[in-house]
């Protein structure tokens, strides 16, 4: 395969581009279910999930789970100089967030600011930086002034476009995890393209991962899938401070990464360890000895127990206005899942 013969699709761009921090997905939730509704049935709930079904008749269901929020801040305060105090929505270090640009959903429309760094008491002054020692510069004049461009509660996230690098690879906030709900939907377009599929496909967007994983097994309940996949993002060890012993080996490149842990089902995770070898799909393997951090966790416990496998894409700079992947190990997804989707019959069990 050619390192430099994929790129970025106009759907991903869409999707990276559009704003959507955890418990503010709207925008970016629009763009997944305007794009569903060109070849599935798209339902939404009052969390914010959208669902598009690709139907095979009353078969049994597979679930294909991408989350589509991302991390982000919210402002908790204006003080009297028009500066604002946040926290943040998901995990992020407060080394990372110093001296970025970040865009506000305001009242009236975006409002562009810089999250910068208190004075320092003294010249020689270099303290450990926290969270609290940052604020959030929207060039305000006074309180009045800021409060009139945003509320308490508002949210923003880093601002930038995404970059496409050379090889295949990409650049932009959000890739965790708007690759999986992208991945999600192309994998149940191309199922419903192909129509050799011999089970209902439902990809589902899930919100508030970053935030807690509750919302994916809401989702789950309401489905009630005889199988789930859950779609994420992966640390990749081909890194500075990377190590291959802690989990695997997971460069980029190397495709898509299939978990091996006690949250997901044996049975599953064999079946795609089969299908990538039958297929020739470039895949490796990522183990965890308990949680995965992913709505797996959540899925597999809905209802009275849901068979789940995992795919991660491995990336580098997690939590960062600068993660970065590789649109093969995207590609390597998506034709898992369809690979999966196809050994799959109504009668396929994963008892154990």
């Amino acid at each position: 395969m050619n390192p430099q013969a994929l790129t970025m699709s106009d759907l991903l761009r869409e999707l990276l581009l559009a704003v959507g921090p955890s418990g503010h997905e709207e925008p970016a939730a629009r763009v997944w279910r305007a794009a569903a509704s060109e070849f599935a049935e798209v339902e939404s709930d009052t969390l914010g999930t959208s669902f598009a079904r690709v139907g095979a008749g009353g078969a049994a269901t597979l679930a294909v789970i991408g989350h589509i929020d991302e991390i982000g801040v919210t402002i908790t305060h204006i003080d009297e100089a028009g500066l604002l105090a946040f926290t943040t929505l998901g995990g992020i270090q407060a080394e990372t967030l110093a001296d970025q640009r970040v865009v506000l959903a305001g009242r009236d429309g975006p409002v562009g600011g810089v999250i910068v760094p208190r004075r320092p008491a003294s010249k020689g002054e270099r303290p450990r930086l926290e969270r609290s020692d940052l604020h959030i510069d929207i060039g305000a004049r006074s309180a009045e002034d800021a409060a009139g461009l945003v509320s308490v509660g508002d949210a923003g996230v880093w601002l930038g476009d995404p970059l496409e690098l050379p090889n295949g690879r990409v650049v932009s906030r959000a890739l965790d995890d708007r690759l999986g709900a992208y991945a999600a939907l192309e994998s149940a377009r191309r199922i419903a393209e192909a129509g050799d599929v011999s089970v209902d496909v439902v990809a589902v967007a899930s919100v508030q991962e970053e935030t807690g994983l509750d919302v994916a097994r809401a989702a789950a309940f309401r489905l009630e899938p005889d199988v789930a996949l859950a779609i994420d993002v992966t640390w990749a060890t081909d890194v500075p401070g990377g190590d291959p012993k802690r989990s695997g080996r997971v460069e980029l490149g190397s495709g898509v990464a299939i978990e091996r842990s006690p949250v997901v089902n044996r049975h599953v995770s064999e079946l795609l360890i089969r299908a990538a070898e039958e297929e020739q799909i470039p895949h490796t393997v990522e183990v965890s000895a308990g949680r995965t951090m992913t709505d797996a966790d959540a899925v597999y416990v809905a209802r009275g127990g849901v068979p789940t496998g995992l795919l991660s894409i491995p990336l580098r700079y997690m939590h960062s206005p600068c993660e970065l992947a590789d649109l093969h190990d995207l590609e390597a997804t998506i034709k898992l899942v369809l690979a999966f989707a196809r050994r799959l019959t109504p009668e396929t069990s994963f008892l154990r």
